[in-house]
């Protein structure tokens, strides 16, 4: 279990440039330690946490925050390939992803995402949520041993 005054490592999942620098400013104000590591779509995601070529020495991440609109391998087969691995599905799987749309939502749970969050299309907003689900993930919730 991580403890308490740990540093988390998070992987975002997350193919637009502009988002990934909102979420990581987002959770340093958010004021939970945590580093934040960014790829931008599914394929680099599954070699992140397979630790598997560029990403050789990648953490484990204590938590993965999902896009679901990625390109080469979208988020929903990532969150498959997540669960359906047992070294993988104990790793809480946030999505993140501007669809609102119920198959999304329902595919989502489905898959065994521990949370569905829409991304919120406000600035100040999305900056809020991301702060939320820092101190959820990072404060509130007895999370895995890695």
């Amino acid at each position: 279990m991580v403890q308490s005054g740990d540093t988390l490592d998070i992987l975002l999942v997350e193919d637009n440039p502009g988002d990934a620098r909102l979420a990581a400013e987002a959770w340093k104000e958010g004021g939970v330690p945590g580093r934040l590591h960014v790829v931008p779509d599914g394929v680099e995601a599954i070699r992140f946490l397979r630790n598997s070529e560029a990403y050789a020495s990648a953490p484990r991440p204590d938590l993965l925050l999902l896009d679901l609109n990625l390109p080469r391998k979208d988020g929903r087969e990532v969150l498959a390939e997540i669960k359906n691995d047992p070294d993988l599905r104990r790793i809480p799987v946030v999505v993140l992803t501007t669809s609102q749309a119920e198959p999304d939502i329902m595919r989502s749970y489905d898959l065994h995402a521990n949370c569905f969050v829409a991304k919120p299309v406000d600035l100040d907003n999305f900056i809020s949520v991301i702060k939320s689900i820092a101190d959820f993930w990072g404060r509130v919730v007895k999370l895995p041993p890695r």
